[in-house]
């Protein structure tokens, strides 16, 4: 990792540049597009980095566009298709080549979502890369912990896993037996985290009005995550959370 000085030299505004240590590929219908051990981490906002890979890492071909899409920190970029033998990926890659920020200037993004596969050494990662100063910690609690919505006590256990997350606040992962899963509506809604992979969800129905997708399980979480496996967890940012027979002040985050 670099140090805090040379970080600050590769700032520019909101974004931080910053050299990883992790071998990254990634691939598009099975064919490698980069392979580096030289990755470069970019926070262009500040909730995790973006992968910007060194040019010479590059397999596949970059076709260029004629389009440019301009950063107010990190200047003009140029888009390309990304094309491997049997697939192109349209305006999958930008290359910031004049940027303000000179680490920038040889170095390709690649759009997540438009390569298949992303790994990080040999380990497959999802929807965006691992933040190195983000740190998860779950930890069994006899706390006290009861959850209402308009009013009503859906939840209630003194038995939670509490997963503490750097930068959001904790959250209280609890059995189905002590939820009422009755008030419980299936949901079609999936979100996917680096950490913890792949969240179900439901809505909640209090008989007062239906409360979409509020509560979410990782039934096979990634292995780091296993001690929330089967737990069910509830947004604190739009429910009543009373710990240890306190109400808690509902937090503000980006899932407010």
């Amino acid at each position: 990792m670099e140090t805090e000085a040379a970080m600050q030299e590769n700032s520019r505004g909101a974004v931080r540049v910053e050299h990883g240590a992790k071998r990254v590929r990634c691939y598009l219908a099975g064919r490698p597009v980069a392979d580096t051990r030289h990755p470069v981490l970019v926070w262009e906002n500040p909730y995790y980095p973006a992968y910007y890979m060194p040019l010479a890492d590059v397999a596949a071909q970059l076709v260029p566009t004629g389009k440019t899409e301009h950063s107010p920190s990190r200047g003009e970029a140029e888009i390309f298709d990304v094309a491997v033998a049997g697939a192109t990926a349209e305006s999958a890659a930008k290359r910031y080549a004049e940027s303000p920020l000179e680490a920038l200037r040889d170095l390709v993004r690649f759009d997540w979502a438009a390569m298949d596969e992303w790994l990080e050494e040999d380990e497959p990662v999802y929807t965006h890369p691992r933040d190195p100063y983000k740190r998860v910690d779950i930890l069994a609690s006899s706390r006290h912990v009861r959850v209402e919505v308009d009013g009503v006590t859906v939840a209630d256990s003194t038995r939670p896993h509490i997963l503490f997350e750097t930068g959001l606040p904790p959250r209280y992962y609890l059995p189905l037996s002590d939820v009422r899963t009755e008030l419980l509506r299936p949901s079609d809604t999936q979100t996917h985290c680096p950490y913890k992979g792949t969240a179900a969800y439901w809505s909640v129905d209090t008989g007062q009005g239906v409360h979409a997708d509020l509560v979410w399980i990782y039934r096979a979480p990634l292995p780091e995550s296993q001690k929330v496996a089967g737990l069910a967890c509830f947004y604190d940012e739009k429910v009543d959370v009373y710990l240890d027979g306190e109400l808690q002040r509902r937090p503000r985050t980006p899932f407010s």
